[in-house]
């Protein structure tokens, strides 16, 4: 009886590589205008906290187009939504990079935001249904992993095409990558073998009564929104503290593989130990990395960022891949509960994240990093609830160890 694609086989490879492309795609669009939010704010002749919103209606759109996508994907497959969301985004990509004034790069990002959702609203549904279950915590980080380098891609490219070109060619610059990333997933994904169409509805309120699935939510929607609000005050700092243009304030981004090592280390220790005892630990990095970029040397800040990336996606990389497995054992829809996740989880990027600005403005740095520090606090919480959560066996017999269930 196929019970999955196992590390080391060929399934397996195509599988991992073409969801951490798509994640390269998705989230160097999604993240394509933070390096920009200075130039933008210049360009626009905006506040800081208004530039932020070219980033929150992203992610706002994101968040409410995967109440969507998510159930609909219980419905027409995984596969299909994924290609689809690929292409539709970095098409849109592409006409904000000529948008002719601001409210219209702004429904466009709004409109971008929703065409994003396909990928992170199936991807750990399909890695829980197409992977043997001994490997679902660890291509669920190599998966955070893609995220991580996207959003870092998406940062770097920008910044450092818009210097020399303006802000339109380097969002042009982005969305040619997405077009790129998309032919390579088309090629590559395998189309689903064990997804069976089922109807999403009748598993809705056990989605949002669950303890552990609540509280799974509450952590990235903190977590989430902690994280950033530092990136977008960070090109602040950066252009105004220390004197930094806009492509050497973007090299900040450099630390994000950091987060791919990390989201990828952090679920083989998961698989070892029990993602009840790791996520707390990512609390803790969090914050330590947090109290790090308060320092007025910019190496120490810079490695401060790293420190916090690192924490991040061990929090995130946990999470958003113990979401469907828990979902599975409490008779919910993977794809369903990985929708609510997500929605928590980009709420909290656009309502939290879009208050930097506001801090930046009122406090400076130690006002951004206080913010971020009680977001970190109430995640960090919700993970040390999580162990006291009963452990709920899945309801049909699989190969997978119980304490990590769910």
């Amino acid at each position: 009886m196929e019970t999955g694609y196992r590390a080391g086989e060929p399934g397996y490879r195509r599988v991992c590589l073409a969801l951490f492309t798509a994640g390269v795609a998705t989230f160097a669009a999604l993240y394509s205008t933070q390096a920009l939010l200075p130039e933008l704010a210049t360009a626009f002749h905006v506040t800081p906290g208004q530039s932020s919103w070219s980033l929150s209606l992203a992610t706002i759109g994101l968040g409410v187009a995967l109440l969507i996508t998510g159930p609909l994907s219980e419905k027409v497959g995984r596969t299909r939504l994924i290609h689809l969301s690929l292409t539709l985004s970095a098409l849109v990509g592409l006409a904000c990079a000529v948008a002719p004034g601001w409210p219209a790069l702004l429904a466009l990002r709004f409109v971008q935001g929703v065409a994003l959702a396909g990928l992170p609203a199936v991807a750990t549904a399909y890695l829980r249904e197409e992977l043997h279950p001994s490997f679902h915590a660890r291509a669920a980080g190599l998966y955070v992993g893609g995220t991580a380098l996207g959003g870092m891609t998406g940062r770097l490219l920008s910044g450092a095409v818009s210097e020399p070109y303006g802000w339109r060619w380097a969002l042009a610059a982005v969305g040619a990558l997405g077009l790129l990333c998309a032919l390579l997933a088309a090629v590559l994904l395998p189309r689903s073998r064990h997804f069976a169409p089922r109807p999403s509805a009748p598993a809705t309120r056990r989605a949002l009564t669950d303890p552990a699935l609540l509280s799974l939510y509450g952590i990235g929607a903190c977590a989430m929104g902690a994280f950033v609000a530092v990136y977008n005050a960070m090109g602040f700092r950066l252009t105004s503290d220390f004197g930094l243009g806009v492509a050497a304030a973007g090299a900040v981004f450099l630390v994000y593989p950091v987060g791919s090592l990390s989201s990828a280390l952090s679920g083989r220790l998961a698989d070892r130990y029990g993602r009840r005892a790791v996520m707390p630990f990512g609390c803790v990095l969090t914050f330590l990395g947090l109290l790090f970029t308060l320092s007025g040397r910019l190496p120490v800040v810079v490695a401060g960022v790293a420190v916090m990336t690192a924490g991040f996606f061990c929090v995130h990389g946990i999470a958003s891949g113990w979401v469907p497995v828990r979902a599975h054992a409490a008779g919910v829809g993977a794809a369903q509960a990985a929708s609510y996740y997500l929605f928590a989880y980009y709420a909290g990027s656009s309502a939290f994240g879009s208050l930097a600005g506001t801090a930046w403005s009122l406090g400076g740095w130690p006002a951004v990093v206080l913010l971020a520090s009680l977001f970190v606090a109430v995640s960090g919480l919700l993970s040390v609830r999580l162990r006291q959560v009963p452990v709920l066996a899945p309801p049909a017999p699989i190969l997978v160890r119980p304490h990590r269930a769910g």
